[in-house]
């Protein structure tokens, strides 16, 4: 029997390989990966930069300015589309390599799908060594792109062409697993690229990829609906894997037969609209008043699809309830037996329907008592939202709460919002009203200054019949403008909303809270005793944003900023508003932190911030359990 083969590179053959890959759920079929971006050097410009130009009506091609910003914006498309499809990125050797590890690293935490495809060093060594060649004496198969190693889900340097068989395979099976979803790294020599092979005819062949969806085990769910029935004032926490397994729907069904109100973490608010009777808000350290004095007295915490970061937990010190247990419905075993919880191993939305269907058999349903005080509760907070967004005055600089109440007021639910860093996350969770299941596109697994921008440019892609907002400071815009230049060049209409506060405000704030005093946050020119509390540096951020091609709207006030947001709106044209938010400390923020966060504050200082600073951490610190 003769097998048909076909003569091409290996970056040729990984290409076409690439192309034929899909992925299905309920029936959905999707081309798992829909583009790939690039910045060529010579470690990739005659390998994949040639097979991208050889196949160009097949593989979709973005360029790039910045590869960690690559990857955020293959992150943002692959979260846009439910995991369901990602994008490739391709660098050169060298420093091209090693920019991508952040963007890895974002991945892989927030368990995101990404295909990253390094330049490598020479296989074949013909001169040792190349051009941004790291050289280790110790190890003569080590090179720059092991770093990426720790942070991808999957790792292979691919040294002769007939190993990209399997591994291309492995490559896929992971990017296309829920568990096991993030980074994935295929390290490929600059030679080995370029290297012709004859690749049998079935690599190429058309294959799907189903993303399961595993049910819970019989056991595992008896015990969980035990718990359920069993508690007086049981707490659902909504993370991130209701809206990777599309469980929006099944969770509205659960907490509306039960009555069990829903808090949600950064990455999974709106899991529920803001209006919807059972959702309580953000949780933990940035979230409502509403959702933490519930988590205080919970008995039974439902957590889907959360991993419990710290800020979700408070460092320890927000579920105060002795009897507190935990039941955890998520698709991964490693986040299910967090908490010391009662493990329901299984995909989220099968989780809850199996949960409701089980629950509805005998009309389980928490106290009336319950549902009243935490309704009352939710009212009052948001009361204290329409404060914090409401502006008395219209021809003044707006506060930051403001700002995000003008845009509030502006939006529906095609709107998505995008944010990272700075203090924006911290007002976002607990004032915005989430309309639609992917209206909050909060990347906090990472918290990575530099994501919006790029991310936004992915989101669009993936869905560009939307209104995409990237929400930005100025220190997270100074670390990543650069793809406005992508946008720009490939017409995509993202919307920035430009907010200048003139340095870090919100480490500013925690710098002050921790006996720092703010040293080191601030944008302003240093004076003679170190500390860089000058004038404001004279930096016009509007002006770089229109020099990089963008159109710019500047807001000077109230009345400004919801003339421009609308005017924005409606562009098709790469938009962006700029406005300087009011910082003064009579004016009114958002609501304080209801709950506590651990930065460890020095232990010995003579300056009296730091030892004022260091007796309230330590009465926070003794109030923290372990829950075994």
């Amino acid at each position: 029997m003769t097998t048909s083969t076909t003569r091409l590179t290996v970056a040729q053959a990984l290409v076409r390989f690439l192309a034929a890959q899909y992925t299905e759920r309920d029936g959905d079929r999707h081309r798992l990966i829909g583009a790939t971006w690039g910045i060529f050097g010579h470690g990739n410009v005659a390998g994949l930069g040639q097979a991208l130009l050889e196949y160009a009506d097949a593989m979709p091609y973005h360029q790039g300015r910045n590869e960690q910003a690559m990857v955020h914006a293959a992150v943002g498309y692959a979260r846009q589309s439910g995991r369901l499809s990602a994008h490739a990125v391709t660098t050169s050797i060298g420093p091209g390599a090693t920019n991508l590890v952040t963007g890895a690293a974002l991945a892989t935490v927030n368990h995101l799908p990404v295909l990253l495809l390094p330049g490598d060093a020479f296989a074949t060594r013909p001169a040792d060594p190349v051009l941004q060649q790291l050289e280790v004496p110790y190890a003569g198969d080590v090179s720059v792109n092991d770093t990426l190693r720790p942070v991808s889900k999957y790792f292979d340097r691919i040294t002769r062409p007939e190993q990209l068989v399997p591994s291309a395979l492995q490559a896929v099976r992971v990017l296309t697993d829920p568990v096991e979803t993030g980074a994935v790294t295929l390290a490929l020599p600059q030679d080995v690229q370029a290297e012709a092979y004859d690749w049998p005819a079935e690599f190429f062949a058309e294959r799907v990829w189903t993303v399961r969806r595993p049910g819970a085990d019989p056991a595992e769910l008896a015990g969980a609906v035990r718990a359920i029935r069993t508690a007086r004032r049981p707490l659902v926490i909504a993370g991130g894997g209701v809206h990777h397994s599309r469980a929006e729907e099944a969770l509205a069904e659960f907490a509306e037969a039960t009555g069990i109100p829903v808090a949600s973490t950064q990455a999974g608010k709106g899991s529920l609209r803001h209006d919807h009777p059972q959702d309580v808000g953000g949780i933990g350290h940035t979230g409502t008043a509403t959702a933490d004095e519930l988590a205080r007295t919970t008995d039974l915490v439902i957590g889907v699809g959360t991993r419990y970061t710290d800020f979700t937990t408070a460092s320890g010190t927000l579920f105060e309830n002795p009897d507190v247990r935990f039941v955890n419905l998520n698709i991964a075993p490693f986040d299910g037996h967090k908490m010391a919880g009662l493990p329901l191993v299984a995909d989220a939305r099968g989780g809850l329907e199996q949960l409701a269907g089980a629950l509805r058999a005998d009309g389980h349903r928490v106290a009336r008592s319950y549902v009243a005080e935490y309704t009352e509760d939710k009212e009052r907070w948001e009361q204290r939202v329409d404060a914090c967004y409401e502006a008395d005055e219209i021809d003044v600089r707006p506060t930051q709460p403001q700002v995000l109440g003008a845009l509030d007021a502006l939006v529906d639910e095609s709107d998505i919002i995008i944010n990272a860093a700075g203090s924006l996350p911290g007002d976002l969770h607990k004032l915005w009203r989430a309309r639609s299941r992917d209206q909050y596109h909060l990347e906090y697994g990472y918290s990575c200054m530099g994501y919006e921008i790029p991310a936004a440019i992915g989101v669009q892609l993936a869905a560009p019949e939307r209104n995409v907002w990237a929400l930005v400071g100025d220190g997270t815009y100074l670390m990543m403008p650069t793809e406005i230049v992508t946008a720009v060049q490939e017409g995509i209409a993202i919307k920035i909303l430009l907010v200048q506060n003139h340095g870090y405000a919100s480490i500013g704030g925690l710098s002050e809270s921790v006996g720092g005093e703010r040293f080191g946050t601030a944008y302003r020119y240093p004076r003679a005793d170190g500390t860089f509390t000058g004038a404001p540096l004279p930096v016009d951020l509007a002006a770089n944003a229109a020099s990089l091609g963008m159109r710019v709207l500047r807001a000077k006030t109230v009345r400004d900023l919801r003339a421009a947001l609308a005017e924005a709106r409606t562009a098709d044209t790469p938009t962006c508003v700029y406005v300087e938010t009011e910082t003064s400390d009579t004016v009114s923020g958002a609501p304080p932190a209801q709950a506590w966060w651990d930065v460890p504050v020095a232990e010995t200082a003579t300056r009296p911030s730091a030892v004022t600073a260091r007796e309230l951490y330590e009465r926070h610190v003794s109030t923290r359990r372990r829950h075994l």
